[in-house]
């Protein structure tokens, strides 16, 4: 598969990344995003930008795309102007955004209609991973639709789980982040305690590290300023995952329980939590911000 023509959409702090990996490993990249900002700083890293989106899948059989929410996946695939329409039969397409179970399972079905592979492969590892090439793929769609996908998968990622038929991978990418949002959560309100009777966050931290209270959040995204010098927080929780992609995920999670009858308590508390957090103007920081709604000075 190397050499393949790829079209790559979506040149955010996941995107961009994850489209160089691709080049370097090989493939031909023509990448494509509606700021004029994103395009520009990917130019720099080395992309090759297309004026259009027509321009970039012009030529490629197979596309990827990490978009913000499901209208912009819905409105870049699906439709006369939808890019479906300009791409041969056979071809490969990949989502990597995280998106409704239902905009996933629509594509996908607009795809296999016009005789193309589909799959929904949302991603979890943050920017970090999405830069060192180690992300975690859960990936919804066929056997077959994967394994002609998935060398161009492993020039990105680290892990490859194939949860089910389209739409399973972003469910699993749903259980995944309503889960991180409670432990940033949580983690947020025991530093801050540990803060007020005292402690040192940065041992804190270690401590919890490798106690039982360890997670993604005390090892990778803490949420104390100045204790892990790459995360967010200590660098004015910028650069990393959004306080609002967050709040739109608790949001899809809270509709796929609805839709499924099932309960999630904590998951709604959490989608309050980080609709505080963007109401008192932190929406556009990381979602480890939402320990400054606990009031810490040094935060």
């Amino acid at each position: 598969m190397k050499n393949t023509h790829i079209a790559f959409f979506g040149l955010g702090h996941m995107g961009a990344p994850m489209a160089l990996n691709l080049q370097s490993a090989g493939y031909t990249v023509r990448s494509f995003d509606l700021s004029v900002e994103a395009c520009q700083i990917a130019r720099e890293k080395g992309l090759t930008v297309s004026a259009s989106a027509q321009e970039a899948v012009a030529g490629a059989h197979m596309v990827f795309s990490m978009l913000p929410a499901s209208r912009h996946v819905e409105a870049l695939y699906l439709g006369n102007q939808g890019i479906l329409e300009q791409l041969p039969q056979g071809s490969l397409v990949v989502d990597c955004s995280t998106i409704a179970p239902m905009s996933a399972q629509k594509v996908a079905q607009a795809a296999q209609l016009r005789g193309m592979h589909m799959i929904d492969a949302p991603v979890s590892g943050g920017t970090a991973g999405a830069s060192a090439g180690t992300l975690t793929f859960m990936v919804g769609g066929t056997p077959e639709a994967l394994e002609l996908v998935q060398p161009a998968l492993h020039a990105m990622g680290r892990y490859i789980f194939h949860i089910g038929a389209s739409g399973a991978g972003q469910v699993a990418k749903l259980c995944n982040n309503m889960a991180l949002a409670v432990i940033m959560g949580v983690t947020a309100e025991a530093i801050s305690l540990g803060v007020a009777h005292g402690l040192d966050p940065k041992v804190l931290s270690e401590m919890m590290a490798v106690s039982t209270g360890r997670s993604w959040a005390t090892e990778v995204c803490n949420p104390w300023p100045g204790v892990l010098d790459n995360a967010p927080a200590s660098r004015g929780y910028t650069g990393g995952f959004g306080n609002d992609l967050m709040l739109k995920d608790l949001g899809l999670a809270a509709e796929a329980a609805i839709s499924v009858g099932a309960t999630i308590p904590l998951g709604e508390l959490a989608r309050n939590l980080y609709a505080l957090n963007k109401n008192v103007g932190r929406g556009g920081l990381d979602f480890s911000s939402v320990i400054m709604l606990l009031g810490q000075d040094a935060c």
